[in-house]
């Protein structure tokens, strides 16, 4: 799903498929690190295709994230590669590499906001006709395609704050004490705009024919 990012991840010629020319010397390839501490440590040695292994393994941690919090949005592509984009140009900041995917997750949410910030400054937001939105392939049914699609539109007018809050916990199922240090607050702010999102959300849904019935039996919050 990511595009080229370009000449951070350049091609190189493989010293296992092509011959050496003569006289030249046979580099033989190190195979790349299993752990994630160990890959960041290469790719800050300036081996190149450690950054395509970091897009590899990482991607999908970073699309679960943002479609949990985009929906199905027509930037979600552009959003993915911005994050590695980010990633490989901040990489010195990561202070603890065996965390590299909870720093991407970071990363994620933080384009995210953005792009929802940018489209209610400049009032970009719009309702998105169904047949533009792409589907997921594990959407599932047409009845479940439209309430995630219902779902969205009523995320789409929350706060961007509460907005981020609720698709972690509510949609991905994030524990409490992990979007507080995803979305870097306190846990009692991150449980605040989770409380406050979740009662606008059950509010607003209970006046759409869609999702009224999955919201009919929802308790009151306390």
């Amino acid at each position: 799903m990511l595009r080229d990012v370009g000449p951070m991840i350049p091609n190189r010629r493989s010293a296992e498929t092509d011959p050496p020319r003569s006289g030249e010397a046979r580099v033989l390839r190190l195979p790349l690190p299993e752990g994630d501490a160990a890959l960041v440590a290469v790719v800050r040695s300036g081996r190149a295709d450690g950054h395509a292994e970091i897009v590899r393994r990482c991607t999908p941690d970073v699309e679960r994230i943002l479609y949990r919090v985009l929906g199905p949005d027509p930037e979600l592509e552009d959003v993915v590669h911005d994050v590695f984009m980010v990633a490989f140009t901040s990489l010195e900041q990561l202070r603890e590499p065996d965390a590299l995917r909870s720093w991407l997750v970071s990363i994620a949410i933080r384009q995210a906001r953005k792009l929802i910030a940018r489209r209610k400054r400049w009032s970009f937001v719009r309702s998105v006709a169904p047949s533009e939105l792409p589907d997921r392939p594990d959407a599932g049914s047409p009845e479940i395609t439209d309430a995630l699609r219902a779902t969205y539109r009523i995320l789409g007018e929350l706060p961007v704050d509460e907005r981020i809050a609720f698709a972690l916990r509510h949609v991905d199922g994030m524990e409490l004490a992990a979007v507080a240090e995803a979305t870097d607050v306190s846990l009692a702010t991150a449980k605040r705009r989770i409380l406050r999102a979740r009662e606008r959300f059950v509010r607003l849904a209970r006046k759409h024919e869609v999702l009224a019935p999955w919201v009919a039996d929802e308790e009151p919050l306390r």
